[in-house]
C-alpha cells in the first residue's frame, strides 16, 4: 500500500509540474499569435494515445473538439510531456513545417525576442508556481523546523569517518553558523566546509573534512540524527508498561546494566530482548532507581517521548507573499550548489542523482499535503532550473541559440537546430541513464 501512495504521489507532481510547465510554452505562443498543434501529457511515442481530443472516445463525445486549433491529450510514455509549437525543431523531431515555404503563424518567422519568450515561458511558470506554492504553505502552515540551538548529534557510520561523534554539538561549518538542524547534513554539502566547529564534552572541538566525501555526503540520508535522551512523557494506553510506575520526565539512562545516553543507544539493546522483561535505570528529579520493564515482541516499550522543541514561523497572507520569494529564490540558489557538485567529478556527488524512484522515495508513506506541496514546489524548481541547461534538447539550448542570434543578428540554420536537437536528446538519454542505474544501485545495495 505504501509503494502505491508513492507512485500515485509522484504521477500527480509530475502531472502538474509537466502541465505548468508546457502551459508557459503555450501561454505565450498563443500570446504572440503562434498556431500550437499539440498539448500533451506525456509523451505519445509511435502515436498512440490514451486520450486525445481530436481523435477516439473525447472526439464522439465532444465532437468540436476536433474543430479545435490545438489537440489537446494524454500519450503513454510518462517521461515528459510537450507543447508542439508550429514551425519549431523540438523534442517530437517533426520537421513537416520546415519543407515548406514560412507562415505569419509559425514560430520561426516571429522576432527573436518573441522567441526566446516562448522559449522561457515553461521555466519562468515552474518559477511562478513554486513562488506561488511557497507562499501558500507559508500563509497556511507557517514555518517550522528543529532549532539547531542546544542540539546534539547522532552520527552514521560515514559521519563518525569523518570526525563527528553522538553528542556533538555543531557550532559551525567555516564561518557558518546553522540554524536549522535537520538542514546540517545539505549545508555541509552545499557550502563544501573545509572544517566544521563542534562542542564536544564542553569543549570546542575541529574536524576537517575530507573534500572526497562530498559525494558520500549527498548518498548517506541519516547523517546526522536528532540525538533524544530517552525521556518518557507517557505511557501507551495499550502498552505492557501501564502501571510499571513510570511519571512523566523520567530519563532512561541504562538497561540492563549497559548505559543509555540517547534513546538510539536504546533500540539495539531492546531489540536483543525483545518479548523479555529487563531492568532500566531511571533518573526521575535528583533521584536514580530501577524500574522492571516489559519490552514487546518488536523491541519497544511502548511509551512517549518528549518531543524536541519545534519553533514556528507565522505569515499572514500579506506577509506571506515575500517570504514566498524569499524562500523560492533560497532553494534556487540551494539547488544551484547541488548542481556544481554533481558537475565536478571529483566530488563523485553525480552518484546522487535519481530518477522516478529516488524521487518516489522522497515523498512520504502516508497522504499529507503539507509534505506533498513542499516536494511539489522543490520540484518545480528543479525542473526549471535543469531546462535552464544549455543543452539544445533543453529550453536553455533554445535560450542559448536565441540569445546568440540576438546579439550577432545571424539566426542558426533549421538544419542546425535539427541536428543538435538530436546531439541534446542523446545527451538527456545519457543523463536518464545515469539516474537509472545510480536508483538501482541504490536498491541492490
Amino acid at each position: 500500500m505504501i509503494v502505491i501512495i508513492k507512485i500515485l504521489q509522484v504521477i500527480l507532481a509530475l502531472s502538474v509540474l509537466i502541465l505548468v510547465h508546457e502551459l508557459g510554452h503555450f501561454a505565450f505562443a498563443k500570446m504572440f499569435g503562434i498556431r500550437v498543434d499539440k498539448f500533451f501529457l506525456f509523451f505519445d511515442a509511435s502515436g498512440v494515445k490514451l486520450l486525445s481530443t481530436k481523435t477516439g472516445w473525447f472526439s464522439k463525445l465532444f465532437p468540436k473538439g476536433k474543430e479545435w486549433e490545438t489537440e489537446y491529450g494524454i500519450g503513454w510514455l510518462p517521461l515528459g510531456g510537450y507543447c508542439k509549437i508550429a514551425g519549431m525543431v523540438d523534442e517530437s523531431m517533426d520537421t513537416e513545417y520546415l519543407k515548406n515555404e514560412p507562415q505569419p503563424w509559425e514560430f520561426r518567422t516571429k522576432p527573436a525576442w518573441q522567441r526566446l519568450l516562448v522559449m522561457a515561458g515553461g521555466v519562468l511558470f515552474n518559477f511562478i508556481f513554486a513562488i506561488i506554492v511557497y507562499t501558500g504553505i507559508l500563509a497556511g502552515w507557517g514555518e517550522s523546523y528543529i532549532s539547531n540551538e542546544g542540539n546534539c548529534i547522532y552520527v552514521n557510520e560515514l559521519a563518525h569517518d569523518m570526525g563527528f561523534r553522538n553528542g556533538d554539538h555543531i557550532i559551525s561549518f567555516d564561518e557558518y553558523e546553522p540554524e536549522n538542524f535537520m538542514m546540517l547534513q545539505v549545508d555541509l554539502a552545499r557550502r563544501e566546509a573545509e572544517k566544521a566547529r563542534v562542542l564536544r564534552d564542553g569543549d570546542t572541538v575541529t574536524i576537517y573534512i575530507d573534500h572526497s566525501r562530498i559525494g558520500d555526503v549527498l548518498n548517506s540520508p541519516g547523517m546526522f540524527d536528532l540525538a533524544r535522551p530517552f525521556t518518557v512523557h507517557s505511557v501507551a494506553e495499550e502498552s505492557a508498561n501501564t502501571g510499571s510506575g513510570f511519571v512523566a520526565g523520567d530519563r532512561i539512562i541504562g538497561i540492563e546494566g549497559i548505559p543509555v545516553s540517547f534513546v538510539q543507544d536504546a533500540w539495539p539493546i531492546l531489540e536483543d530482548h525483545a518479548g523479555m522483561a529487563v531492568t532500566a535505570d531511571i533518573v526521575r528529579g535528583a533521584d536514580t532507581l530501577s524500574l522492571p520493564l516489559q519490552v514487546d515482541t518488536t523491541g519497544r516499550l511502548g511509551v512517549f517521548l518528549e518531543s524536541p522543541e519545534i519553533k514556528t514561523m507565522e505569515y499572514s497572507v500579506i506577509s506571506a507573499i515575500p517570504a514566498g520569494f524569499k524562500k523560492t529564490f533560497s532553494s534556487i540558489g540551494g539547488y544551484l550548489k547541488d548542481l556544481k557538485l554533481v558537475f565536478t567529478p571529483s566530488t563523485e556527488a553525480y552518484k546522487s542523482v535519481g530518477s522516478f524512484i529516488a524521487i518516489g522515495q522522497v515523498f512520504p508513506s502516508a497522504w499529507d499535503w503539507y509534505s506533498f506541496l513542499s516536494i511539489i514546489a522543490m520540484l518545480s524548481i528543479m525542473l526549471a532550473v535543469m531546462n535552464l541547461l544549455p543543452i539544445p534538447a533543453l529550453d536553455g539550448g533554445h535560450i542559448v541559440f536565441t540569445l546568440y542570434e540576438m546579439i550577432t543578428g545571424r539566426k542558426p540554420s533549421d538544419n542546425f537546430l535539427y541536428v543538435t536537437q538530436i546531439i541534446g536528446m542523446l545527451l538527456i538519454f545519457g543523463l536518464m541513464f545515469l539516474a537509472f542505474g545510480n536508483d538501482i544501485a541504490r536498491l541492490i545495495r
